[in-house]
């Protein structure tokens, strides 16, 4: 783990324990969104830290000789009612390292996210669960990725914190109940960005970013749904539903001669899935699963081998999913809600 990592591991994880321990806990906070009245902050969150360790020797099976899985997860929320008016905000940290004997415990990156969502709405004065809003959402990372498989990977990252960004504003309405909110927006203004040294590197560019250009601009509509229900005492479901659609998609012709597929029937995709149990008041198991579909990260089953200049198919196991961008994480460990 280089320091950059070591450092980024330490402060999410300090920052969200703090962070939890900050919460003032009560038995139940009961906001009800009737009474005009009301004025409160609820914050909720969950915290999950979960290692996975192995070790062989002389195992007639084989397999990796010694391993370590290290993963963190943290979803937070805080909310502020005040008489007619919500603003609602979300936070998900993500990151995950890998080390394996094979190739002398250099940290591998197996997950990192981070995903942050805003929202300020005032509730209609005719129908209590409306209100018309405004939406902020940025997702990023925090350190640089890499495709393991390349030759060279450590020159050649693929990724990078803010590279790419995606940062989401959008005017709409909204449908809230209980735990569930249901976003609308017909204009809604859609930024990627990304540094030069990423889109310089081909002619096609990359994240949707022309080559050698730092940011995109999109303008479409956008839905986004999230709920969330405790099935039972110790079970806990969550999940977000998220379309885009942009208005300005058109094929475009790219600075290697092909062309790029696009129009507005062309759906930005998100589905995320969490799904918690805790086994007491410290250990649970977290099962998360995010797809993403983006016509911007197209997918090839093949790639031409730079040794013999032949077409070979990738050797991978989701090589048959298509352009279907999937992020499956177990999590066994200590848990902490709050």
């Amino acid at each position: 783990m280089n320091k950059t990592q070591l450092f980024l591991t330490t402060f999410l994880t300090a920052w969200t324990l703090t962070a939890s321990a900050q919460v003032q806990k009560t038995d139940e906070v009961k906001v009800k969104l009737e009474d005009k009245d009301t004025v409160a902050w609820v914050k909720s969150g969950q915290l999950n830290l979960g290692a996975v360790q192995g070790f062989l020797h002389n195992w007639a099976s084989g397999g990796e000789l010694a391993s370590i899985q290290t993963n963190g997860l943290f979803a937070g929320n805080a909310t502020h009612y005040n008489h007619n008016k919500i603003w609602s905000n979300d936070l998900l940290l993500a990151y995950g390292l890998n080390y394996v004997y094979s190739n002398s415990f250099i940290p591998r990156k197996v997950d990192d996210r981070i995903d942050f969502t805003s929202k300020y709405g005032v509730r209609s004065n005719r129908w209590n669960n409306w209100y018309l809003t405004g939406l902020l959402n940025l997702r990023t990372q925090s350190t640089k990725g890499y495709d393991y498989a390349a030759p060279e990977w450590r020159q050649n990252p693929v990724s990078d914190f803010l590279s790419p960004a995606y940062l989401t504003a959008a005017v709409g309405v909204e449908y809230r109940k209980d735990k569930f909110s249901l976003f609308f927006s017909p204009l809604a203004a859609r930024f990627t960005f990304a540094y030069e040294y990423y889109t310089s590197r081909s002619a096609a560019g990359a994240f949707g970013i022309d080559s050698g250009k730092t940011v995109r601009v999109e303008l479409g509509a956008y839905l986004s749904a999230r709920w969330e229900k405790e099935l039972t005492p110790a079970i806990t479901y969550r999940t977000r539903f998220d379309l885009y659609s942009n208005y300005l998609a058109k094929d475009k012709v790219l600075g290697d001669g092909s062309v790029r597929k696009d129009n507005p029937g062309n759906v930005d995709v998100l589905f995320d899935n969490f799904l918690g149990l805790k086994v007491n008041k410290y250990l649970g198991v977290a099962i998360g699963l995010t797809l993403i579909y983006d016509n911007d990260f197209p997918y090839s089953r093949t790639y031409i081998d730079p040794n013999t200049n032949m077409v070979m198919e990738k050797n991978e196991p989701g090589n048959r999913l298509g352009w279907i961008q999937i992020n499956q994480v177990l999590n066994i460990g200590l848990t902490y809600k709050f």
